[in-house]
């Protein structure tokens, strides 16, 4: 009797133990997923993939390169230094190279030998690199994976694509193909073969983790990355990232670091980019691209509300250049680019290379949305050298004050003024065109505006007098957001204000 008794309060005991969800119901009394399927599911994934077959046919045509580097004075000494970019996008030299974008002390900038990878692309001697690998070489010297050594010549080198194109004199040379760099999609198998810290023919492997990156702390807007988890270190830049038929669908070019060293992330120039700047520095020594002539920026939520979006797709017109393809086919400052020839534009990265991967000259349809409307544009393409090499443009803050002419309480408490003739023509501005900011105020400060900028519009009304920013803001309720076109320097933003508690 005792036993049982010891039986049931041992029993009551786990019962009240056990987690309420064991035995609770759900209120609509139906399980809130889908109980385990009786049959288990086929496996979407299966073994692991053999490299060997892969690395044996392909590898005689990775090479080792290294190219001595002329010390030289570089405009990259004013650039901030590493403390003060904890992570950011590096390229990787030789024990000797410093990293592009670091300070170089007070020597200056120094030579040294630049240690890389490339790889060839035809049986004649043509090869591919990174243009960080070569930049400024004096001599570059190849080394095939059967230790023969030859003096290179540099075709060409863009930086802005961060591709070289070299040649070598031999025939009958080992080479890759090229793989479908549209059709690369995230989770699959590559493999990269390099140099890492002068270790030769050195192979690591790894999947996907994304397509059409951007890189926001370099000059290469135009290169919609690979990312990889590949691990990639000093000595790989150039080299190839292969899929797993032995196809090149990148160079590898950089990696996303707080140490300098690989920690999961690594950046791949599309093939297909590659090739497109290879074939252009072949035939001319240079590449040129196309330009739209706008300045974009991503749509957030509150500029979305404001312009009556359904979503934040697109990239959003904040700058349309005088003169420029944009401005004669009429597009118009607060356009949401959505897609360029059919390709869809999510965010503002994505323009770039779609319009850049163009020849100047070509005529692109540009779908955009305005005023709650989708329409078609035809767009005469640019050329970006003209433009790159355009000066002028504002000054940005510090500039001289005119006398102040109406600036002050206003609903979203910014202070502006009228500019004066000899600010205007300093700036850039024409007659009529933006108002001077001479106290942010609260809510300005909080949203990014600075003392100096100019206001050029409240939302798609141009405002070009301290009274009309006024008007144009008045009615403006306590904690509503408007969106202002606000340039500072030569860039222009487009920044988010919520009015104040009054």
């Amino acid at each position: 009797m005792q036993r049982s008794l010891r039986s049931m309060l041992l029993v009551g005991a786990i019962a009240a133990a056990l987690p309420v969800a064991c035995t609770a119901q759900s209120p609509a009394g139906t399980p809130i997923a889908p109980p385990p399927s009786a049959v288990p599911a086929a496996p979407l994934v299966a073994g692991l993939p053999d490299f060997t077959r892969l690395v044996e046919r392909v590898g005689p045509a990775v090479v080792n390169i290294s190219a001595e580097i002329a010390p030289r004075r570089s405009a990259r000494q004013q650039m901030p230094g590493g403390e003060e970019i904890p992570e950011f996008f590096r390229r990787f030299f030789g024990d000797e190279m410093p990293f592009p974008g670091m300070p170089q002390g007070p020597q200056g900038p120094r030579g040294g030998m630049s240690l890389g990878t490339g790889f060839l692309i035809s049986a004649d001697g043509y090869l591919m690199t990174n243009h960080h690998v070569v930049d400024g070489a004096s001599r570059v010297k190849v080394r095939l994976s059967d230790r023969r050594e030859f003096e290179a010549r540099v075709i060409g080198s863009d930086e802005q694509s961060d591709v070289a194109l070299l040649k070598i004199d031999g025939s009958g040379l080992p080479y890759l193909r090229s793989g479908n760099a549209s059709g690369v999609k995230a989770g699959q198998w590559v493999v990269a073969i390099g140099s890492p810290f002068g270790l030769e023919q050195s192979v690591t492997a790894g999947v996907v983790s994304a397509t059409g990156r951007a890189n926001p702390l370099a000059n290469q807007q135009y290169v919609p990355f690979i990312q990889t988890d590949v691990a990639i270190n000093r000595g790989n830049s150039g080299g190839p990232l292969l899929n797993t038929s032995g196809e090149v669908i990148g160079i590898n070019s950089q990696i996303f670091s707080n140490s300098g060293g690989y920690m999961g992330v690594s950046f791949a120039i599309p093939i297909d980019v590659a090739m497109n700047a290879a074939e252009q520095l072949r035939s001319s020594g240079r590449v040129s691209r196309g330009l739209l002539g706008v300045g974009v920026e991503n749509v957030t939520s509150d500029v979305a509300r404001e312009l009556g979006l359904p979503d934040t797709n697109g990239a959003l017109v904040n700058n349309v250049s005088a003169g420029s393809g944009a401005a004669r086919a009429g597009i118009q400052v607060f356009d949401v680019i959505r897609a360029v020839d059919g390709r869809p534009v999510m965010e503002s990265s994505d323009l770039p290379p779609l319009v850049g991967a163009r020849a100047p000259g070509s005529k692109v349809r540009v779908t955009l949305v305005r005023d709650g409307r989708q329409r078609d544009i035809e767009v005469t393409l640019g050329a970006l050298e003209a433009v790159a090499s355009a000066g002028g443009g504002a000054q940005g803050p510090g500039m001289p004050e005119a006398p102040a002419s109406a600036a002050g309480a206003n609903a979203l408490g910014i202070g502006v003024r009228d500019a004066n003739a000899a600010e205007r023509q300093r700036m850039g501005l024409a007659a009529g065109e933006g108002v001077v900011v001479s106290d942010p105020g609260d809510a300005g400060r909080d949203a990014g505006i600075a003392r100096g900028d100019v206001v050029l519009r409240v939302g798609r009304t141009p405002v070009g007098s301290a009274a009309a920013f006024d008007r144009a803001v008045s009615g403006t309720a306590p904690g509503q957001a408007r969106i202002l076109l606000v340039r500072r320097g030569q860039a222009t933003q487009v920044l988010t204000v919520t009015a104040p508690e009054r």
